[in-house]
């Protein structure tokens, strides 16, 4: 039944942003961080826990759920380091899924040769 939960929450998620490319004038960027926007801001009203407790990674995988992990980051380090916390914690949160963006980002920029759309 998880499986089931995580892959119906994400996949609105998916239909969410999808829409949006296919109906609005927004840009991909501007979608990304929207999403990620939203979550942090779900976070901080105490809306997006409920689901992520519900979904599990149909809530955290998608740009959503970076907006949370900084969200909760942040708020974790607040409470430990008090307001030094509020620079450190959404760095801290998800380093590690910074540094494997950057990581695969610098292999396939090595493995692929860019060029334009034309």
């Amino acid at each position: 039944m998880e499986y089931l939960k995580a892959f119906l929450v994400g996949g609105a998620l998916c239909l969410i942003g999808q829409v949006l490319i296919d109906r609005t004038k927004l840009t991909p960027a501007r979608i990304l961080v929207g999403y990620v926007t939203a979550g942090v801001i779900l976070t901080a009203l105490g809306l997006y826990e409920p689901l992520v407790e519900w979904a599990g990674a149909g809530a955290t995988v998608p740009l959503s759920g970076f907006g949370y992990s900084l969200a909760k980051g942040v708020q974790e380090a607040v409470l430990n380091n008090g307001f030094l916390g509020v620079f450190m914690g959404g760095v801290t949160a998800c380093a590690a899924g910074i540094a494997a963006a950057v990581f695969f980002g610098f292999v396939a920029a090595l493995l692929f040769k860019p060029r334009d759309k034309s």
